[in-house]
């Protein structure tokens, strides 16, 4: 298990990793947890999401991206997977999505040497089990190295 404490976006934007996932719901807030910090600090991650239709279901398990220049003149991607339908209160995420999202990314940066970083993506206010979206991420990332970041300031 590659686990690391600090702050997954600056750690990101320092140069740490070439892609971060976060999960993200289908009505194109970005309004809360991690997804509303990046939307803050990499507002070109909220303009990808607000490029796809708002409550459209058919986004679940898919992603939009963006790339950006680090803070040391790299290429930082920065990935929202639609891992949950709706963003109100209670249990919101979706295992299958969970793992359709990763599934692909797998495929895409399988032997390209990059590096993919995620903080316990769904487990808070999504509500869903972390040892469960764990064990799926570390299933279908399997030929990429990846990073779980739990969050210390």
């Amino acid at each position: 298990m590659n686990k690391i404490q600090g702050d997954l976006i600056e750690l990101a934007l320092d140069g740490e990793f070439d892609v971060i996932v976060h999960g993200c719901n289908c009505f194109n807030t970005m309004g809360k947890g991690i997804a509303l910090q990046i939307k803050n600090k990499i507002p070109e991650a909220y303009k990808a999401d607000k490029l796809t239709s708002k409550g459209d279901r058919g986004k679940l398990g898919s992603y939009t991206h963006c790339t950006v220049n680090n803070r040391l003149g790299g290429n930082l991607t920065v990935i929202n997977g639609y891992t949950q339908y709706n963003f109100r209160k209670g249990k919101n995420i979706n295992y299958i999505s969970v793992r359709k999202v990763f599934r692909s990314l797998n495929d895409q940066f399988k032997n390209t040497g990059k590096t993919i970083a995620y903080p316990a993506i769904g487990s808070g206010l999504a509500g869903g089990d972390w040892d469960k979206i764990y064990d799926i991420i570390c299933e279908e990332l399997r030929d990429v190295e990846h990073y779980f970041v739990e969050y210390r300031k």
